[in-house]
């Protein structure tokens, strides 16, 4: 259902048969797609047009996607019986954020001199935003287990 999920949100849910959350997500994911001008985007960032990528991508709309993206990555997983585990979320919170927050610096962040632009520096930051997520989550799992030890 994850895998699924990773290719489309609301694919998952709808494997899950969970059908209103899943049209719905699938219906999100083509309204910020559409109107945020992704598909455009992506193909100019894979030719390498960074600058023309950004000229089309309209950003107003292109903020939804990271956090619808990763919430039905997180709904799917935790659907199927996944996220049981204390603060199992936290790892797809701040990847979201973080890819957000990608999403906004793309115009104009440069990494080593280079323009990454809308599609690769969130794609780029939510991996960040997973390992940052996760250490917080180890973080507060050792605060809560030493305290249980005392």
């Amino acid at each position: 259902m994850l895998l699924w999920s990773i290719a489309l949100p609301g694919f998952g849910q709808l494997l899950n048969r969970k059908f209103v959350k899943g049209v719905l997500l699938v219906v999100l994911e083509f309204a910020v797609n559409v109107f945020g001008n992704l598909n455009q985007a992506i193909v100019l960032s894979f030719h390498g047009e960074i600058q023309e990528a950004i000229q089309q991508t309209n950003y107003l709309w292109f903020m939804f996607y990271p956090c619808l993206y990763l919430f039905a990555i997180w709904d799917a997983y935790k659907d199927t019986g996944g996220g049981q585990k204390p603060f199992a979320y936290l790892p797809f919170v701040f990847a979201a954020y973080i890819g957000t927050v990608g999403v906004a610096f793309s115009p104009v962040l440069k990494i080593f001199g280079y323009l990454i632009g809308p599609v690769w520096l969130p794609i780029i930051s939510i991996p960040i935003g997973l390992i940052i997520g996760a250490l917080i989550r180890w973080i507060l799992i050792k605060c809560y287990t030493s305290e249980d030890a005392r």
